[in-house]
């Protein structure tokens, strides 16, 4: 199916398992997948990297403004290049995550990575973008908007299914990601008013993938 420029934002708090299902979105209908928890985790590594003060807002956001962010778009997911070089899990470590959710915190940075965002969704035809502002900030006119949600418990669950660590921790971090996710004054964690929202709690990832690319082939339908 050949679609017209279409960009689908995802959006929703950690746990949700936004990104995988992102990335399936888009293969299955042969568009980008743009990861944009990874920019901020890379601004972060660099930051690390560098010794920047997390607290020095005025450096973070002239570090953002000069640090080269571009993604591989041929590798499955794409994979996102910090100045040029691939950082691949040095982007998942626990020091980068944590530094992400302080940077994820200066308006400036926002501002700088919204905007290098909006350029790629000008430069790829046809994008899924992932996070937690795409359809109420970067891309208020997506033509579909979705928001997943789930359980505090059952998001903690599944990671801690996947990482092995304590589900009461991750139930307290994810608790504490979401307060701050949500009462953040730049780019704050929230459903844009025409988002299709999306229970993922009893759902499998098969069918969270299957409603959002069969509503994508319905919207096609209806323009043709």
């Amino acid at each position: 199916m050949i679609f017209a420029a279409m960009i689908i934002t995802i959006d929703g708090p950690a746990g949700t398992g936004k990104s995988s299902v992102s990335h399936q979105v888009a293969q299955q209908l042969g568009f980008d997948f743009l990861d944009t928890g990874a920019m901020y985790r890379a601004i972060a590594l660099a930051a690390l990297r560098g010794k920047t003060p997390l607290y020095d807002s005025a450096a973070l956001a002239a570090l953002a403004r000069l640090t080269h962010l571009d993604f591989d778009w041929s590798a499955h997911p794409p994979e996102l290049l910090l100045d040029g070089q691939s950082v691949g899990p040095l982007l998942r470590c626990n020091e980068t995550t944590e530094a992400s959710s302080v940077i994820a915190t200066v308006a400036a940075v926002r501002d700088e990575l919204v905007r290098r965002q909006r350029e790629f969704g000008r430069e790829r035809a046809n994008l899924v973008s992932e996070g937690r502002d795409q359809g109420t900030v970067v891309f208020p006119d997506a033509e579909l908007k979705f928001y997943l949600d789930a359980t505090p418990q059952e998001r903690a669950r599944r990671r801690a299914r996947q990482s092995g660590m304590d589900e009461a921790t991750i139930l307290a971090e994810i608790l504490s990601r979401d307060a701050r996710d949500s009462g953040r004054r730049a780019g704050p964690l929230k459903a844009a008013m025409d988002a299709r929202r999306l229970d993922t709690t009893d759902l499998t990832e098969a069918q969270v993938i299957d409603a959002i690319v069969a509503a994508a082939r319905q919207l096609t339908g209806a323009r043709a």
